[in-house]
């Protein structure tokens, strides 16, 4: 077999530049979304349950784009087309989210937006492992996390710098401020124009050409246990229907029909595999659930805290630092305004410390290796979290953001570079998708638990959230000690 060849700086640049352009589009939602459903009249324990749409849609649509993406070639190439298509579909949703006007239409909005923002991400993931040997990976997947960084910079500093120019920014009854407007406008071009970049500017291997190189991992199909998944099945099924029927009959947070149901639907997946159903796209990526890896079965325990906390982060940091830091709940006054923007900065900032990181990290891993390296920036993104309950001045919450720029950053970057030495190119696509479920699960879990946590233990004060998110940071650390060092980790630091 022969080695796949390095790529230069600049042909790697090339091909992580469209993740600049969908990381925008990531960044905009993350930090206004939440502002328009109150503006809206969203409250704010409401929030979490219209949030689902986002890591619903891609735990559905993530693992189904792999899929895809492993059968397509077309003049296009393999993960192209998936990279184009969902770029244009995110940009009509930016160009529309801000003239919803209507809660509901909005909260459909998100669901087309992050389903569309998912159908670009995926392929992008599984494109790095595709193109780059394995000494280049971290290289590739460290571009990515500046580009990422780069982008969500710029995005989130909109409103702020829009505002700052005289464009307007209080909204009116039933209505969204003119700076979340234009930044959302400004979004929808950054994004197509970045993505067509990527798409114009890089070439894939034939999938063929694939299997002839020296570091592909050889995929061995593995039987599924029937009887042993009809037993989970019972089990998970009979947890979900336990769990809506006390929801109902307790009169607890709607959110909770979530968490039930998606034990339920887990249950009943496992029932499918039990009966030996035929093949196709559920039962393969069902299979492929429960044959992965063990280095990815033990990394999934550390993507599902460090998303959980992230989650926390996003829904809750507006509400918490316009209510603590700037002394309001009332979504159409200038005071929340104001707050909503410095959060706006704040994302800016641990996403410019996060570019920042991405250049750090590489000599990290060449001193400590891959684990280790994790475990810090998981940790010091726990502190930084944590902070926020202790500084008072909200010009000091940029101190924290540094934290969570280095977990960020290494959340994007060192996971992956764990991960895909481990896959079989055939599986590229899929097993990236599926990776992607402890991603979606935790976001799941915290668009379900964080509403009642808040109401039962913390009198409904959202700045707890990150606390709780801080926390889940720390574990995730932990569960990083559970993962094995690669042994190309050397190749990888020399790199």
């Amino acid at each position: 077999m022969n080695r796949k060849p390095n790529l230069s700086f600049w042909q790697i640049w090339n091909m992580c530049f469209g993740f600049l352009g969908i990381q925008f589009a990531f960044a905009l939602q993350n930090a206004n979304v939440s502002r328009i459903f109150q503006t809206l009249g969203a409250g704010v324990t409401d929030i979490p349950a219209l949030w689902i749409a986002a890591p619903l849609t891609g735990l559905i649509v993530q693992p189904l784009i792999g899929y895809a993406s492993d059968r397509t070639w077309g003049a296009l190439g393999r993960r192209r087309p998936y990279f184009l298509a969902g770029a244009v579909l995110t940009t009509a949703a930016l160009l529309w989210m801000p003239n919803s006007g209507v809660l509901w239409i909005a909260a459909t909005l998100l669901w087309v937006m992050d389903a569309s923002i998912n159908v670009s991400m995926e392929p992008f993931r599984a494109f790095v492992g595709d193109q780059l040997p394995t000494n280049q990976r971290p290289l590739g997947y460290a571009m990515q996390s500046f580009f990422i960084g780069m982008g969500a910079v710029v995005a989130s500093l909109l409103p702020y710098l829009l505002a700052h120019l005289g464009v307007s920014n209080v909204a009116g009854p039933g209505g969204i401020p003119e700076t979340v407007r234009d930044a959302f406008y400004i979004g929808g071009v950054v994004l197509l124009g970045s993505v067509l970049w990527t798409v114009l500017s890089t070439r894939e291997y034939p999938p063929d050409q694939l299997h002839t190189f020296a570091d592909a991992v050889t995929y061995t199909e593995t039987a599924i246990d029937r009887s042993r998944a009809m037993g989970r099945g019972m089990v998970w099924l009979a947890l979900g229907l336990v769990g809506a029927w006390l929801v109902y009959a307790y009169g607890l947070e709607k959110e909770l029909y979530l968490l039930a149901g998606g034990l339920t639907v887990y249950g009943l997946s496992q029932l499918w595999l039990s009966m030996g159903a035929r093949r196709g796209v559920i039962t393969q990526v069902m299979t492929d659930l429960h044959t992965m890896p063990s280095a990815m079965r033990r990394l999934a325990w550390v993507q599902f805290f460090s998303w959980f906390a992230l989650f926390a982060m996003w829904i809750y940091t507006t509400a918490g630092v316009a209510q603590m830091h700037f002394g309001s709940t009332d979504p159409q006054s200038a005071a929340y305004n104001n707050g909503a923007n410095w959060v706006g900065v704040l994302f800016a900032a641990y996403n410019g410390f996060a570019a920042l990181a991405a250049l750090v990290i590489p000599l990290m891993v060449r001193r400590v290796g891959l684990r280790v390296s994790h475990l810090i920036n998981l940790w010091l993104g726990g502190l930084g979290l944590s902070a926020f309950l202790l500084i008072r001045d909200p010009n000091w919450l940029l101190l924290p953001m540094v934290g969570v720029g280095f977990a960020w950053a290494s959340i994007l970057s060192l996971p992956y570079a764990l991960l895909s030495d481990n896959l079989p190119a055939e599986k590229m696509g899929v097993y990236m998708g599926i990776f992607n479920f402890f991603i979606v699960i935790p976001q799941l879990l915290a668009a379900s638990v964080l509403g009642l946590l808040l109401r039962v233990f913390f009198h409904a004060q959202p700045i707890y959230a990150l606390m709780m998110g801080g926390a889940s940071l720390v574990i995730a650390g932990l569960c990083v000690l559970r993962v094995e060092e690669p042994n190309v980790a050397a190749e990888v630091a020399q790199a």
